[in-house]
Order: C-alpha cells, then sequence, then structure tokens
C-alpha cells in the first residue's frame, strides 16, 4: 500500500507539472444551472444524511484514515487521471466535469465520515449485490447505486415511502414479489430487494439501451427520462438531456459517478472503512420452521443483538413468524448457523414458551392490501381514520412523510387498510 501510494504521489506531480488546476467551467454549464446543481445537490445530501443518522447500527462515530503521510490532492488532474482509468473499465459514461467535482469533494472533503461508514457497510453489501448483478450479466458498479439511494443503511426510509437499501416504494415492490405484512418487510432484505432491484434494471435497461439513462429511469421512473429525450429534440445522451431533468433527477447521476470514483479511490485520499460489521463470505441463511424472536438466537447461541439487526433488517420486531406455505430466512455467521441447526429444537421450544407468556402483547400478523386514498372529512383526525382501516397513526403519518397530527378538510391520505 505504501509503495503505491508513493508511485500515485510521483504520479501526482507529474501531473501537475504545466497544468493550471483551477477548473474552467464548460461553455454549456451555465450559471443558472450550477445553481439548479447546487439545489439538487444540497436536497440529496439532506437525504443521505438522514439515512446516515437513522437506524444505523455500526460506525456511526468513527472514520477510519488510511495510514498515508501524504494522501492525494483534491486537484482537477488527478481526478482527471482516475476518472478516465474508471472509464475504461465501465460501460457507465464516467464524465469529469465542475458538476461532478462539486459532488467529489462532497464525499472526499466534507464527507469522509459518512463515506468511511459507507465502505464499512460496502464489505458486507458489495459481494451480496456483485452475485446477483453477475448472475444478470449487469455492469459491477452498480453496486454503487445503492450508495445514492440509501447511504447503504438497510432500514433507510424516505418521507415519501421509499424503504431499504435499493428505496422501493410499496407498489413498485409488489410488483417484483417484495411483500409487506405486521412482522416482515420485504424491501428491507438485501438478498431480495437486490434480486428486485437488478429486475426493474434489466427491464428499464431493454427500454434504453444506455446504463446512465437506466440510473435516471431508476430515480424518476421512465416517463420523466422518455419525456426528456423527447424536449431535447430526441437527443440520448444522459447529459444531452439533463437539463430536462426532474431536479433531483440531475443531480443523481453525477452523484452516482463521484460515489463510484470514492468508494474505488477514497483510500487513495486517505479514507478508509471503519468498524467492519460483517463479511458476507462468513454467513449462512437457514430456514425457520416454527416462529422465533432474535432473542433467543442472542442467548443461547451467543450472537451479538446488533449483528443480528444488521444481518436481518426485514423483520421489523426482531419476531421471524412462521406462515404456511410461506418461507422465512435468518441469516447468521456461519458458527452460529451451525449452531442454529443443532440446536433448533431447543430454540423453539424457548420461543414457543417466550411467545405464551406474552401472547397479550404480541402483534397481530396482518399484510398489507391495496392502497386506498382517504378524503378527510370535517371533524376527522388521525386516529379516526387508522381506526377506520384498522392501522396505527404513526403508519399513516410514515406512508404520508406527516411530521404531526395536524390534517385538513379535503386533505387526500394515503392508506394501506388491514387485512387479517
Amino acid at each position: 500500500m505504501r509503495f503505491f501510494l508513493t508511485v500515485s504521489l510521483i504520479l501526482t506531480s507529474f501531473l501537475a507539472v504545466g497544468q493550471n488546476d483551477s477548473l474552467i467551467l464548460d461553455s454549456t454549464l451555465a450559471h443558472h444551472e450550477l445553481k439548479m446543481d447546487s439545489n439538487a445537490l444540497w436536497a440529496l445530501d439532506q437525504r443521505l444524511a438522514k439515512f446516515d443518522s437513522e437506524n444505523v447500527l455500526f460506525a456511526q462515530s468513527t472514520v477510519s484514515l488510511v495510514d498515508t503521510i501524504n494522501p492525494l490532492p483534491l486537484s482537477d488532474s488527478i481526478f482527471r487521471y482516475y476518472m478516465a482509468d474508471l472509464d475504461t473499465r465501465t460501460p457507465f459514461e464516467m464524465t469529469y466535469n465542475p458538476v461532478v467535482k462539486k459532488y467529489l469533494e462532497r464525499y472526499l472533503k466534507f464527507g469522509a465520515k459518512r463515506l468511511s461508514r459507507m465502505m464499512a457497510h460496502g464489505q458486507y453489501y458489495f459481494p451480496m449485490f456483485e452475485e446477483h448483478l453477475d448472475k444478470y450479466n449487469m455492469p459491477l458498479e452498480i453496486k454503487y447505486l445503492a450508495v445514492i439511494e440509501s447511504a447503504l443503511n438497510p432500514k433507510a426510509r424516505s418521507y415519501v415511502g421509499a424503504t431499504g437499501l435499493w428505496q422501493f416504494m410499496y407498489s413498485t415492490g409488489k410488483m417484483y414479489d417484495l411483500t409487506v405484512n405486521s412482522y416482515v418487510d420485504d424491501r428491507n432484505d438485501p438478498l431480495k430487494s437486490t434480486e428486485a432491484a437488478c429486475q426493474y434494471m434489466l427491464k428499464m435497461y431493454d427500454v434504453f439501451e444506455d446504463w446512465n439513462l437506466v440510473l435516471a429511469a431508476y430515480n424518476s421512473g421512465p416517463g420523466n427520462v422518455r419525456k426528456a429525450i423527447r424536449k431535447s429534440g430526441g437527443k440520448r445522451s444522459y447529459w444531452e438531456i439533463r437539463p430536462f431533468l426532474p431536479r433531483e433527477t440531475s443531480a443523481y447521476v453525477p452523484l452516482f459517478i463521484a460515489a463510484t470514483y470514492a468508494m474505488e479511490y477514497g483510500h487513495l485520499y486517505g479514507v478508509g472503512p471503519s468498524e467492519v460489521p460483517a463479511y458476507y463470505i462468513d454467513t449462512d441463511t437457514v430456514r425457520i420452521t416454527q416462529q422465533i424472536h432474535f432473542k433467543q438466537m442472542e442467548d443461547e447461541l451467543g450472537i451479538d443483538p446488533a449483528t443480528m439487526e444488521f444481518l436481518n433488517p426485514q423483520y421489523r420486531y426482531k419476531i421471524v413468524p412462521f406462515v404456511t406455505n410461506k418461507d422465512y430466512f435468518i441469516t447468521l455467521p456461519k458458527a452460529k448457523a451451525v449452531l442454529f441447526r443443532t440446536q433448533q429444537d431447543s430454540l423453539y421450544r424457548i420461543a414457543a414458551t417466550y411467545f405464551k407468556e406474552r401472547a397479550s402483547s404480541m402483534p397481530d400478523f396482518t399484510k398489507m392490501n391495496e392502497r386506498t386514498v382517504h378524503r378527510v372529512k370535517s371533524g376527522e383526525t388521525l386516529g379516526h381514520i387508522a381506526g377506520k382501516y384498522g392501522v396505527g397513526v404513526s403508519d399513516i403519518k410514515r406512508w404520508n412523510g406527516l411530521r404531526s397530527d395536524m390534517i385538513r378538510i379535503d386533505q387526500r391520505i394515503l392508506v394501506y387498510p388491514k387485512r387479517l
């Protein structure tokens, strides 16, 4: 590593000779567009900052700095050199320009703590993502899309209800067999949601035949990309249709390029992974044949509670239910999976006693029905509406991004009614 960094430093000096590192704005990037980029970057950064602070079980407060005395400078010549190298290794169009530079600085200069935490989570998730991407012959760099979707937080939930590593809405997730019930949300399941994300992006690639446009469609929907293509006069390059895309999407692909660069070359700038929660290769899955709580596995098998929750974020109450004709699995460290298989009869007996003693406080098993839109009438409160549909007030607030219980007459409220 020290040798590699020394070579990089020599390369830095060579590239810097005779070059003016002040960035000259491309003529096509007008002042109003840069202002739009700043607003879009702010909006995306606020969303990722939220994900980076909520429900993160590991690496929340530490930054790992690579052991190097001379990290690379944040200079245009270095960015251009390594971006060109990256561009040769991927079908994505890895462009370096003032917009991308702004986002690179967001990761490497101002966001080292977040980048370090995401690098740590990437140690677990990226091999998993690569398995699925390789199965479908998709570019492996797509794994970095989850960096800008969820900040690699498996429990990330946006204000509009998009959930999980790949930020699926309920309706879109259902199209790809990601089911939701009172105990389990498949959108939070790393394996199932990654499979669904691959299928969705393959479908988008069949439509646009360009991976940069697939990214834009993933963020804003294929309809907005088609509209941008029409408004641009039929152009098919992301950078050509970018001015006609929604604001956030205009920041989305540059942010993906910057995230890919930061994850690939961050160590050259002195940033490395902080506390690594687990390694994918060291885990295994086991099928559950009776209802069980995480507590039984933590107590009897000696599994750290934070590790248990990190490996199984899809289980809302740390309960794995048993449902006829439905298989549920848990992910465990390999050695603990072996122990589980040898001790499962005892574990299930302990679990049965545990649930019997707490039967009155256990959530009912319900499944999400089709969504409905409720129009608020005079005198109604969120409590009235929740009672009508058999859901919780907190659920309604979460589905609609409400920060308080205040609602107004004729307001339309999205509800997923309870179904036994």
